[in-house]
């Protein structure tokens, strides 16, 4: 199928509109959207206006977003239109808040009357929270109707849902009451009510609450689709399983880069799409601020110069120094981020995480103490030591040093995170590359300080 599909440019340019749409119809929308991604806007453009309105609606969703900008100039007035009534509710509001205000307001007026006032609604909502990314395409019935007449209703407004799997209970103030599946109506007796069969312990959340917690509750008692409520329990729409999933991917991306100190739109699969200029805005920013801080390692080293050029034996075991601090606070950076992500953690928890982390890095850095100094001592015999120095005394203040540079840098690595998390922000962006350099320096004078004190240097 994908060898007919490379034929699908071919067949556009000779004009070959039924073929054209064959091959459209015949696969999945992705599928079409993989071959045609590296298009001009204006080959798309010509592919969409060909299509059947539900085959056209799916290829354009599934198009990046930028690709969707460039398709979109292409298009007449009444064609974008006709696009966005068709779209799912949430790809719609998305797509308009993407457009320019000048564009928008001369858009809307073309659109339906029921259409523009769920657009209105579904874009009074905060990027970012449950309410922006919920749809308002699914079933609601009041608790009286029998699954006889709920099974004829499903027939009829299946075509307009995303969803029909979950069929919402809500009352006359459209308060959400309880809950059941499109199974369990189809199993019920034809005369048994809604409210008969329904669940009232349902699992909502809040519109205003993050999407990532939205995402992860869904998640977590296995949903097909979660209801999004505000104050009074009235029930404003649903978060399908499929955009919940694409929240997740997108707060993983997000939280990954932050990790590794890149700035920009954290975007799912922009990498090949971004220019290099756009990568190094992204990149440089922290990268400077990070090499001013650094050169405050240099400073440190400067001044402990003296004790160096006694003892150039020591500085062997500088970068290992570094290296393993870094490391032990990236490790426990990242499973305290990872644990305030998933709610593992919570701010309550402040003192056992620190505890637990303190007891970890006590058996990491007494272990590791005890191979540094064997390494001293069986691996550095031949160096050249000042008169009344033993290698043995060398070996205990590098082990020593090690010791309290894994213990500090682990803790570190946890309160961190745990303070941004505290003042509201996003921990990841303490992670990696800030807390590696940051742990550089109170290593390097846990070093020196612990090399002069137990070598009187």
């Amino acid at each position: 199928m994908k060898a007919s599909l490379e034929k699908l440019r071919e067949e556009l340019r000779q004009n070959n509109t039924m073929e054209v749409i064959r091959l459209c119809g015949s696969v999945r929308p992705q599928k079409v959207v993989d071959v045609i991604a590296d298009w001009e806007p204006e080959e798309i453009h010509q592919l969409l206006v060909l299509q059947p309105a539900f085959i056209r609606t799916e290829i354009f969703s599934n198009l990046p977003e930028d690709l969707q900008l460039k398709v979109v100039s292409r298009m007449k007035r009444d064609q974008l239109a006709a696009l966005i009534t068709d779209m799912a509710s949430d790809d719609r509001v998305d797509l308009l808040q993407n457009l320019s205000d000048e564009v928008r307001e001369n858009l809307l007026p073309a659109i339906a009357q029921a259409e523009r006032e769920d657009i209105r609604q579904l874009s009074s909502y905060a990027e970012g929270t449950a309410g922006a990314a919920m749809t308002s395409e699914y079933v609601a019935l009041s608790p009286d109707v029998t699954a006889a007449d709920a099974i004829a209703i499903l027939r009829k407004e299946a075509p307009d849902k995303e969803t029909i799997y979950d069929v919402y209970a809500v009352n006359e103030q459209r308060q959400l009451v309880g809950v059941t599946s499109l199974k369990d109506i189809i199993l019920a007796p034809p005369s048994a009510a809604i409210k008969d069969i329904m669940n009232t312990d349902v699992i909502s959340v809040q519109a205003h609450e993050d999407q990532e917690k939205a995402a992860r509750t869904l998640q977590t008692y296995d949903l097909l689709t979660l209801p999004v409520v505000d104050e009074r329990q009235v029930l404003l729409g649903v978060i399908t399983h499929d955009d919940a999933l694409d929240i997740l991917v997108q707060e993983q991306t997000e939280d990954i880069e932050k990790i590794m100190a890149i700035g920009g739109l954290h975007e799912v699969g922009i990498y090949m799409r971004q220019s290099p200029w756009q990568h190094f805005r992204n990149r440089i920013g922290w990268l400077v601020g990070l090499a001013v801080l650094g050169m405050v390692s240099g400073f440190v080293v400067q001044t402990f110069e003296n004790v160096l050029m006694q003892l150039t034996l020591l500085a062997a075991f500088m970068p290992m120094l570094a290296d393993t601090g870094g490391n032990a606070g990236s490790q426990s950076a990242t499973l305290v981020i990872r644990g305030l992500a998933l709610g593992e953690i919570k701010m309550g928890d402040f003192l056992r995480v620190i505890f637990k982390e303190f007891q970890v890095s006590l058996l990491m850095g007494s272990l590791l103490s005890v191979l540094v100094f064997l390494r001293v001592l069986f691996f550095a015999g031949d160096s050249t030591l000042p008169a009344g120095i033993a290698l043995w005394k060398v070996g205990l203040a590098v082990a020593l040093s090690l010791g309290i540079q894994v213990v500090s840098s682990t803790i570190i690595g946890a309160i961190l995170p745990l303070l941004v998390h505290r003042f509201g922000k996003d921990p990841a962006v303490i992670a990696s590359p800030a807390i590696t350099t940051f742990v550089d320096i109170t290593g390097l004078l846990i070093y020196f300080s612990t090399a002069r004190f137990l070598l009187g240097l």
